[in-house]
């Protein structure tokens, strides 16, 4: 890659694994070299605009790398938003965008309201079937605040993929369960539902249904691929559709975000707003280190040394 895409590629994954979402960071960064090797990722590709109208643009991603079309379609939608008051790029033809979380990030430290999704290759059962025919379509949603930004990054699927092969790796069970194992039994184990391939939607037939219309949209807009015609196997996943939009809320009441966190924050038990754990990740994680998997980071150094 050219010096400066390389850089910027790198923080992206390095910065996911600085808020604690390593399964989307280093630990995902291995998998994106062997994309890489198998031709699934062009370095060399832009994404480029092929048409819209007014704040609407459709871009075709070129198969470029995920994590730098992603940021570029955002850069893009911010400025579109700048300029109408609101801005949408919907993106064809990408790769996996990593943290989807880091372009939510990206419009809030730019002052606007971001709003952004990608779909899948299937890998979520519908509700009320047993075989994966929808993506769990992570959906992200930020809010900018001079004191820290709220900041949603969620999977349809009550957790995602990454998040399964991290509690895995770590050995842990998950918190609340989140699927089913083969014998069709609620789990916290998630070894067992990356077996069943049976991951539990939120809020059941609501999140399948969310994950849908996310498919949907974010097709139509883009011209690219629904989830049903990406490649189901997790290292050939290409070709996805996704949607980028920027709101400039210029003029609003500025001191709102704050009255409803410190609504929040006033009742019983420990509340924290969306994205109040990711700074505080990120704080500690700045002044003591970022913990790496030591494997991981072992077979990237060897990588980088090769």
């Amino acid at each position: 890659m050219e010096e400066e895409r390389a850089d910027r590629c790198a923080r992206l994954f390095a910065e996911a694994s600085r808020d604690g979402v390593s399964s989307h960071g280093l630990n995902r960064f291995p998998r994106f070299l062997r994309a890489i090797g198998r031709g699934v990722v062009d370095v060399h590709a832009r994404a480029r605009c092929v048409g819209g109208h007014g704040a609407l643009e459709r871009w075709d991603g070129r198969g470029g790398p995920g994590n730098l079309n992603a940021h570029d379609a955002m850069a893009r939608a911010i400025a579109l938003g700048r300029e109408h008051g609101i801005g949408c790029v919907a993106l064809a033809n990408t790769n996996h965008w990593m943290r989807g979380g880091s372009y939510g990030w990206q419009a809030a430290d730019a002052g606007l309201i971001g709003i952004c999704w990608t779909n899948t290759m299937p890998n979520l059962p519908p509700w009320g079937a047993t075989d994966p025919r929808v993506g769990n379509n992570p959906l992200v949603v930020a809010v900018p605040r001079p004191d820290g930004h709220v900041v949603v990054d969620m999977a349809m699927s009550q957790f995602s993929m990454g998040a399964l092969e991290a509690y895995r790796a770590r050995g842990d069970a998950l918190p609340v369960v989140g699927g089913y194992d083969e014998a069709g039994e609620l789990t916290r184990d998630p070894a067992a539902i990356e077996a069943s391939r049976r991951l539990l939607p939120i809020g059941f037939w609501k999140g399948s249904g969310l994950a849908v219309t996310l498919d949907l949209v974010a097709a139509i807009l883009s011209g690219g691929r629904a989830t049903h015609e990406i490649p189901a196997d997790p290292e050939l996943e290409a070709g996805l559709s996704q949607a980028f939009i920027a709101i400039d809320p210029t003029g609003a009441d500025a001191g709102l975000v704050d009255r409803v966190i410190a609504h929040l924050h006033a009742g019983d038990g420990e509340v924290r707003y969306p994205g109040e754990r990711t700074l505080e990740t990120r704080n500690r994680n700045m002044r003591e280190g970022v913990p790496v998997d030591p494997a991981i980071w072992r077979d990237v150094q060897a990588r980088a040394a090769g």
